[in-house]
C-alpha cells in the first residue's frame, strides 16, 4: 500500500516536524510494516519543466514509430525532442526533462542525434520520473492542470510528496486504504483524526433503484447501486485525482474507473461502473451455472466454477464478482449513463475464486480481507457527487440498498485479560479506553467487557484478539522482556531416541533425509498399483487441501519420497538414495461431527474426549528408496547399481538400530514387484516391506527401471529397554563354514534362526556368505553357506566342541527345515 503523506494530512493533524524516522516509528508502533519511505523531491534533479506540445512530425523509415516534437518548454524558442510515444496530441500539456537533469537510477538527460534529429531532452513516462510502472505512454497532463509552460513540474505530477510503502498484513485489511491507515497513524501518534465516511451523506431512498436480485445473501448480504445519467463521456479525470492516483501506483484510465479507484483508496471500498446502456433487465446476484462462461476486463475468456459468485443479467453474467467485471459492460469513451456498483462478499468465497481464476485483483485482495459492510451506500454517494462535478449528469433519485448484514456479536472479555497476556498492569479504565478509541463500543458485566466490535474489523472475534488490540495501542515497547523459565525436562523419551537412532544409522549408511509435504492424491495411488479395497486408500480429505490434485493425508511415505526422489532425478542427479521418518495418518472411524473447540477458554474434559474420539491414528514410520549405483564405476573398476536387495539391507539397519532381528520372508505387496518383494518381520510380526518397485510403477512414475525402496512400520516394533553390552572374550575364535542345501522357497533367515537355535550359548556370530543354485544341488533346491564363529568366554575351545556345536546347529536345521550338508 503506497501512502502519499500530504493525502494523509487530510484526515490525520500530522506534526509540521514529522520527520521520516518519527514517521516510520509512528506506523511500527501499530504493528505496520513500512517496506520504504520515499522522498520523491529527491528523485530527480536538474529541470524537468511543464511543455506543451506545438508541432508533431511523424517520422518515417524506421521500425517503430518516431515522433519529432517542438514542445514550449516557456524559453524564446520551443525545443525539438525526439519520442516514441503515441499517446498525446499538439496542443497536450507534457512533463520535460531539459539537457542536464538527471531522472531515477542515475539516467542522465543530454542533447543528442537520433533518428536524423538533435533530441533536446526527453519527454517523460510515469516509470521514466519514478512515479509507477506505467510505461505504455508519456505523461498527459489534464487540461485543467493550472500550470504554464516552463513551470517547475515537480509539484505538478507530485515529485514534491513523500510517498510511504506499507506492508499491510492479511488480518488488517483495513489499512489498504488512507482512511484506516490515517485512524492507525492518528492512533500512535495521539493527533486527530477525521473520517472521511463520516463527511458524507449516504445515499438513501424509499423507492429503489436499478433492479437487483440476490440469491445467495451468504456470499452477497450487501448490494447497493445508483445511476448517473447524461454524463459527458470524455470528461478527463481532474489533476489532482491523477496525480493521487500516480503516487498510489495506478495507473489513470477514464473518470468512471479513476473515481471507483480513487474512493477504493480512500476508504477501503472497491466499485465496480456498469455502461448502463449495455446492461439488460434486472441484476442478479448468483453462483455461476455449469457451462458459463465470461470475457473479463483483461480480454480473457473464463469457464466459471460453480462456486464463483457472478453477477449476472437477462443475457448472461456480466461480472465475476468482486474481482474483475465483464468486457460485454464496460464503461467506454461513448458510455453517457453509467450505474456505479458498490456491495459486501464474503471474504473466504472471493479469495477462492481469485485463486482459482488466478485473477488477484486490488478488489479482490480488499474483498478477501473483510471490507466495511456499512460503506456502500457512502461510496456511492461519494462517486456520485464526484462524477456528477466533473462529468455533469444526473443522479438518480432512487438508490438500490438489498441489506442482509449481519451486525458484529458483543464478545465477553475477562478485563484483565489483556493484563495477564502481557505481563502489564493495564487499568480498567485504560482497556476501556483503547478499545472504545478503535471504535468498539464497551459495556461492563462484572468483571468482564462486552465489546462489539465496530464493523470494520472483521478480524475481531475472540478476547485473544481484542486483548492484542489493547497491548498494541497501549505500545509493545511497554512489555517488559522476560524469558520464561523452561520446566526441568527428563530428556528424549524412548520413541525419540529410537527415531533419532534409526536415522543416525541411515545417515551413516549413505541415506539423505528429506521432508515431504504429507499430501496424496488417489490418482498417486493408482500409479502406485494400491488395490481398491487396501487399507492405505481410506485416507483423511482435507477442507481446504493447498492443491486440488493432492486433497488428503499420506497413508504411506512412499508417494511424496518418490515424488522428491523424481525431483531429484530431473535436476540431473542420477545416484540417489534418500529417508524420511515421518507420520501417517489413518481415519479413527468415528462417526458424527467433532465438537468445535474455541480458543477464549479451556474446552472442558468431556469435549476434549470427543474430539480425540476423531483424531486419527498417527503412527511414526520410515521410509527409503534409491535409484541409481550404489558403488560408483570408475579406474578401479566397474561399479554396482542399486537394487532390491539394497532395500532389505536399508529395513535390516533400522530394525538392527532398534534394537531388534529382523527376519526376511518373500511376499507380494504393492507398489513392489511380486518376484523381489519381501516382507520384514519383528518377532514374528510384519513390520514393513521391502524390494524393486513394480515396473508399471515406475512407468507411471517416471522413475528408473528397478527403483527400490523400504517402509517400515517404527511404531509396531517393540520398545527396548538400554542394552547392556556383552562381555567380550580375550579366547580365540573357532570358524568354521558350513553349507546346507534346502528348498528354493526356504527362507536364509529362517535357516539362519535354526543354526542359533541348534548351536547354543557357544555361537557368537552367524554370517551367509554364498548362495548357490544349479544342477549340482537340484533344480528345486539352493545351497546356502554360513561362515559360523564360536568362542567361549573361559577358556579356548576345543576342535571336538566346535564341532560338536556345529552338528547340533545342523541337526536342527534338517529336523525342522530338512537341510543336508552339502557334499554329505
Amino acid at each position: 500500500m503506497r501512502v502519499p503523506l500530504s493525502w494523509l494530512r487530510e484526515y490525520v493533524d500530522l506534526p509540521a516536524d514529522l520527520d521520516a524516522d518519527a514517521l516510520e516509528q509512528a506506523f511500527v508502533r501499530v504493528g505496520l510494516e513500512v517496506e520504504e519511505i520515499q522522498d520523491l523531491r529527491t528523485t530527480v534533479t536538474g529541470p524537468l519543466v511543464v511543455g506543451r506540445v506545438r508541432s508533431i512530425e511523424e517520422l518515417t523509415g524506421f521500425k517503430k514509430p518516431i515522433r519529432y516534437c517542438l514542445v514550449d518548454v516557456g524559453n524564446s524558442e520551443p525545443q525539438g525532442i525526439v519520442c516514441g510515444a503515441r499517446n498525446f496530441a499538439e496542443g497536450d500539456l507534457v512533463v520535460a526533462s531539459l539537457p542536464g537533469a538527471v531522472l531515477p537510477g542515475g539516467f542522465e538527460i543530454a542533447a543528442r542525434s537520433t533518428y536524423g534529429h538533435v533530441s533536446n531532452g526527453m519527454i517523460c513516462s510515469a516509470r521514466e520520473l519514478g512515479l509507477g510502472e506505467d510505461h505504455s505512454g508519456i505523461i498527459v497532463l489534464p487540461p485543467d492542470t493550472d500550470a504554464a509552460p516552463g513551470q517547475d513540474a515537480r509539484p505538478v505530477v507530485g515529485l514534491d510528496e513523500v510517498v510511504v510503502e506499507l506492508n499491510v498484513t492479511p488480518d488488517r485489511g483495513y489499512c489498504l486504504s488512507m482512511r484506516g491507515v490515517a485512524r492507525e497513524l492518528a492512533h500512535s501518534l495521539g493527533v486527530g483524526y477525521r473520517d472521511p465516511a463520516a463527511a458524507v451523506l449516504p445515499l438513501t431512498s424509499s423507492e429503489p433503484g436499478y433492479p437487483v436480485r440476490v440469491e445467495d445473501p451468504v456470499g452477497c448480504d450487501r448490494f447497493s447501486a445508483v445511476a448517473v445519467r447524461g454524463i459527458n463521456p470524455t470528461a478527463p479525470s481532474p489533476a489532482w485525482m491523477q496525480r493521487r492516483l500516480n503516487l498510489a501506483g495506478i495507473r489513470s484510465i477514464s473518470l468512471p474507473v479513476d473515481i471507483t479507484n480513487y474512493l477504493m483508496l480512500e476508504l477501503g471500498q472497491p466499485m465496480h461502473a456498469f455502461d448502463l446502456g449495455r446492461l439488460a433487465g434486472e441484476l442478479v446476484v448468483r453462483r455461476a451455472k455449469p457451462g458459463e462462461r465470461l470475457t473479463t476486463l483483461d480480454g480473457a475468456d473464463r469457464a466459471l466454477d460453480p462456486e464463483d459468485l457472478v453477477i449476472a443479467d437477462e443475457t448472461g453474467v456480466v461480472s465475476l464478482a468482486a474481482v474483475m467485471g465483464g468486457a460485454s459492460t464496460e464503461v467506454s469513451a461513448l458510455t453517457t449513463d453509467l450505474l456505479f456498483e458498490a456491495a459486501h462478499w464474503d471474504p473466504i468465497t472471493i479469495a477462492r475464486t481469485a485463486r482459482r481464476h488466478k485473477l488477484p485483483s486490488e478488489a479482490s485482495k480488499r474483498f478477501e480481507r473483510g471490507v466495511d459492510p456499512q460503506l456502500t451506500p457512502v461510496a456511492l454517494a461519494r462517486a456520485a457527487a464526484l462524477l456528477a462535478e466533473y462529468a455533469g449528469g444526473t443522479v438518480d433519485e432512487r438508490v438500490t440498498d438489498v441489506y442482509a448484514v449481519t451486525p458484529p456479536a458483543p464478545i465477553a472479555m475477562p478485563a484483565d485479560l489483556p493484563a495477564r497476556t502481557a505481563g502489564v498492569d493495564y487499568a480498567d479504565e485504560r482497556v476501556v479506553e483503547l478499545l472504545t478509541e478503535i471504535g468498539a463500543s464497551v459495556e461492563r458485566d462484572g468483571d468482564r467487557l462486552l465489546v462489539t466490535p465496530p464493523t470494520w474489523r472483521p478480524d475481531l472475534t475472540d478476547p485473544a484478539d481484542l486483548a492484542e488490540e489493547v497491548i498494541r495501542l497501549d505500545g509493545y515497547d511497554k512489555v517488559p522482556a522476560r524469558l520464561p523459565l523452561a520446566p526441568p525436562g527428563r530428556g528424549l523419551t524412548a520413541p525419540q531416541r529410537r527415531r533419532r537412532t534409526v536415522g543416525r544409522a541411515l545417515a551413516e549408511a549413505g541415506y539423505v533425509e528429506t521432508l515431504n509435504y504429507p499430501f496424496v492424491g488417489q490418482t498417486t495411488l493408482d500409479a502406485l498399483g494400491i488395490p481398491a479395497d487396501d487399507p492405505r486408500r481410506q485416507a483423511l480429505r482435507l477442507r481446504n487441501p493447498i492443491s486440488s490434485d493432492e486433497p488428503e493425508l499420506r497413508t504411506t511415505l512412499l508417494p511424496p519420497l518418490l515424488a522428491a526422489l523424481r525431483r531429484n532425478l530431473g535436476r540431473g542427479h542420477r545416484d540417489l538414495a534418500l529417508y524420511e521418518i515421518g507420520m501417517v495418518f489413518h481415519p479413527a472411524g468415528t462417526q458424527g461431527t467433532p465438537p468445535r473447540l474455541g480458543v477464549d477458554r479451556r474446552p472442558s474434559d468431556a469435549d476434549l474426549e470427543r474430539a480425540n474420539e476423531f483424531m486419527p491414528h498417527q503412527p511414526w514410520h520410515v521410509a527409503a528408496v534409491l535409484a541409481g549405483e550404489v558403488e560408483p564405476a570408475g579406474w578401479w573398476g566397474a561399479g554396482r547399481a542399486g537394487d532390491w536387495s539394497d532395500a532389505i539391507e536399508a529395513a535390516r539397519v533400522v530394525v538392527a538400530a532398534a534394537g531388534h532381528t529382523a527376519e526376511v520372508r518373500a511376499a507380494a505387496y504393492a507398489p513392489w514387484h511380486p518376484g523381489r518383494c519381501a516382507e520384514i518381520l519383528v518377532d514374528g510380526t510384519v513390520v514393513g516391506h521391502a524390494g524393486e518397485l513394480h515396473p508399471q510403477a515406475c512407468a507411471a512414475l517416471d522413475l528408473p527401471r528397478r527403483t527400490a525402496a523400504m517402509e517400515i512400520n517404527l511404531d509396531a516394533l517393540p520398545l527396548r529397554e538400554v542394552t547392556v553390552a556383552p562381555p567380550i572374550s580375550g579366547f580365540p575364535p573357532a570358524l568354521i563354514d558350513v553349507a546346507l542345501v534346502v528348498d528354493r522357497a526356504t527362507p536364509a533367515a529362517a535357516v539362519e534362526a535354526a543354526l542359533v537355535e541348534g548351536a547354543g550359548d557357544l555361537l557368537e556370530g552367524v554370517r551367509l556368505f554364498d548362495v548357490y543354485t544349479g544342477e549340482q544341488v537340484g533344480s528345486a533346491r539352493k545351497s546356502l553357506a554360513y561362515k559360523l564363529t564360536f568362542r567361549a568366554p573361559d577358556r579356548t575351545l576345543t576342535v571336538e566342541e566346535a564341532v560338536a556345536a556345529r552338528d547340533a546347529a545342523v541337526a536342527v536345521a534338517a529336523d525342522r527345515l530338512g537341510a543336508t550338508l552339502r557334499g554329505a
